[in-house]
């Protein structure tokens, strides 16, 4: 059953004769929340401050439990968040046909992934590569040049329309919204890798060219400017779209579903990097409901995830740094002009993603953002919040 737009939801409210979207309603909850604090005026100045607190996460849990009563798919709101297990690579059952013992591409472990292709004779791994692509370029764990080799072969497959598509892809599938990997750097020889991680609207069909058409907006174009604000030798950067993201405005984006699946397939990934860079660290950089993906991933991720740091973020499924379950530093950042801050930072029935990791109270280590005034231009060249993901995703640390 398809989510339920919120614009519909308030459309359902009476409460206003056009539907009103989102942002500005969650704006204008922040706003009637200061009135009510203005109309206080009495007591201590703490007992008004612990008041108003109270009256705004009162008020803001209400408007969600307003859209949870009043959606028609409330049954579907209320299930528990669950995770469905990642699309299993094109070319699947023809490799499980395969009479000889080939690894499961769905339930093989990364390590033994490697191990199998350690085995193999080179001229036997471009066979299987020409033969099974979908497959081969998308075995976490096998070796970095095959994946290169075997997704090309895959994208000349899947038409003209990314034949041409230069670069090299760890990960290429034109299915339903389309999932790739494309990696900036020399990472066979990388000691620093850096994963992005994207948020709502990212998909196959404007990985290069933005959501909604704008540059600025593209995870691969993101990774670029990352990879080449940070200028260090033994850095490889990689755009990670291996999951299918939230679409448009959509309870699919307070729910915590899309982020559980796309959480056990970058754990899969990043166990792959660790398999083949076992010396390497790594640092996963996630944008507003990658964000939640990541604060998932965490507490399976391997010890060579050094540095967890997220943007525009809408929560991380936590309130606090301690309950991710990590050893890896955690970074927020976040600019003032960004709309995710009228995001509430409460879950209530399955909807909401927590506290704002930017919140002091959260833990997290903060980092400027100047230069960015709205959530989409965090990796905008000339930033200082480029130039502090870069520092962090190069060395764990602000300039």
């Amino acid at each position: 059953m398809r989510a339920t737009p919120i614009r519909s939801v308030l459309r359902a409210t009476g409460a206003r004769r056009r539907a009103t979207p989102i942002r500005p309603a969650l704006r204008a909850t922040g706003t009637r929340v200061r009135a009510l604090a203005g109309r206080r005026g009495t007591g201590t100045a703490g007992g008004a401050g612990l008041g108003v607190l109270f009256k705004r996460r009162r008020i803001r849990t209400g408007v969600l439990a307003a859209v949870v009563a009043l959606s028609p798919t409330t049954a579907t709101v209320l299930a528990p968040a669950a995770a469905n297990r990642p699309a299993a690579p094109i070319g699947t059952a023809v490799w499980r046909a395969d009479p000889r013992a080939l690894p499961d591409p769905v339930t093989a472990d990364p390590a033994a992934v490697r191990r199998f292709y350690a085995t193999e004779p080179p001229a036997a791994r471009r066979a299987l590569a020409l033969r099974y692509p979908g497959v081969v370029g998308a075995s976490d764990g096998a070796p970095v040049a095959l994946r290169y080799a075997a997704n090309r072969v895959a994208m000349r497959a899947a038409g003209p329309r990314f034949a041409d598509r230069p670069g090299r892809y760890l990960l290429f599938d034109p299915r339903g919204d389309g999932r790739a990997a494309e990696v900036f750097g020399d990472l066979a020889r990388a000691d620093r890798i850096a994963v992005l991680v994207p948020g709502a609207g990212v998909g196959a069909a404007n990985f290069w060219s933005g959501v909604g058409g704008r540059g600025y907006r593209a995870l691969a174009r993101q990774a670029d400017q990352l990879y080449r604000s940070a200028r260090r030798p033994g850095f490889a950067v990689i755009a990670w779209l291996g999951y299918t993201t939230p679409k448009g405005v959509s309870l699919s984006e307070a729910r915590e579903d899309l982020a559980r699946t796309g959480a056990a397939a970058l754990v899969r990934f990043v166990a792959g990097l660790a398999a083949v860079r076992p010396h390497a660290t790594v640092a996963l950089l996630a944008h507003s409901y990658g964000s939640v993906v990541v604060g998932l991933a965490a507490r399976r991720l391997p010890p060579q995830v050094t540095d967890l740091v997220v943007v525009g973020s809408p929560g991380m499924g936590v309130d606090d740094v301690s309950r991710l379950g990590t050893a890896a530093r955690v970074w927020a950042g976040r600019c003032p002009g960004d709309w995710i801050r009228w995001v509430p930072g409460e879950r209530v029935f399955g909807l909401g993603h927590g506290r704002a990791p930017t919140d002091p109270a959260f833990g997290a280590r903060a980092f400027g953002t100047g230069g960015v005034a709205d959530h989409d231009h965090y990796f905008a060249p000339g930033t200082a919040s480029l130039a502090n993901l870069a520092a962090i995703a190069t060395r764990g640390a602000l300039r």
